[in-house]
């Protein structure tokens, strides 16, 4: 699929020129998003832990990126970044807080250290986020951030330690900025993925049969790429979306639609819906 924005695009946006954030840029879908700023016109400071990663995502785009090593979860280092693009290219105008951890633990054995080690990176890294490039944007007058969530914020995905609580967590911290910095005229979003191929989870997809079993749920037919979540960050974060704020944008593909089309019921299967007789709509 094409990482590049449409050719007449690229005024409808609005986004060139603009000095804009990704952090956890260094691959997956921060990678993706830059990209298509980038193909959008814009400036794009990619924060990562490791600048070089990062500075490997695009080429030829020399003086509008700017690689930066950062921990969004130290605020020092945080403060360094948003200094660093200021002193670049002036006021950040478009911050998408995306770096994020995950790790595999039942609730009953987690340690706290690896539970504040995970909030520390998908939530307290995001609020640090959000005040050192806001005060950018509230001192300029105004800006954009989109905040990547995830389904699991709202449906829990168990074995996941502190991941689904974190994803919540941001689901209302974006809220609140919405609600803080608005008259600032700063905007705050959301834009929750649901099952999507990244170099993290690709090692389960390799698997044909998972892979088909998991394209079956979604009505759409296929697992997501990082480019459609990229989509969804550019036009939040686009003058076309100037009137949204404090909204989460589910890119699911339908799968949350799906849940009672899964219920087995007598007479009625997905692959013969097409014969099947109808049913009442309340009747699960």
């Amino acid at each position: 699929m094409s990482t590049s924005v449409p050719q007449g695009h690229q005024d409808w946006l609005n986004l060139a020129g603009r000095a804009c954030v990704v952090t956890g840029a260094g691959g997956g879908i921060g990678a993706e998003v830059a990209r298509q700023l980038l193909a959008a016109g814009a400036r794009v400071a990619l924060l990562d832990l490791d600048a070089q990663r990062a500075a490997g995502v695009v080429t030829g785009c020399e003086g509008r990126v700017l690689p930066l090593a950062c921990d969004v979860t130290d605020a020092a280092s945080v403060q360094k970044a948003a200094d660093a693009v200021r002193s670049a290219w002036g006021p950040a105008a478009v911050l998408v807080n995306n770096a994020a951890s995950l790790y595999a633990d039942a609730l009953m054995d987690i340690t706290v250290d690896k539970w504040n080690q995970l909030l520390s990176v998908n939530l307290t890294g995001y609020l640090l986020c959000a005040q050192a490039f806001g005060r950018q944007m509230r001192d300029c007058g105004g800006g954009a951030m989109v905040h990547i969530a995830s389904i699991s914020g709202a449906i829990p995905q168990p074995y996941s330690g502190a991941y689904s609580v974190s994803k919540a967590g941001v689901k209302m911290l974006s809220q609140l900025l919405a609600v803080e910095l608005g008259e600032h005229g700063i905007r705050s979003n959301v834009v929750s993925p649901a099952m999507i191929r990244t170099p993290m989870s690709e090692g389960i997809y390799m698997q044909d049969a998972v892979r088909r079993k998991r394209e079956h749920l979604v009505p759409l037919g296929r697992i997501s790429t990082p480019a459609d979540i990229a989509s969804a960050v550019l036009f939040l974060a686009s003058e076309r979306a100037s009137y949204i704020s404090g909204q989460d944008i589910l890119v699911d593909g339908a799968l949350t639609q799906n849940w009672l089309g899964l219920i087995p019921r007598p007479g009625f299967q997905k692959e013969d819906a097409a014969v099947a007789p109808s049913v009442a709509s309340d009747d699960p």
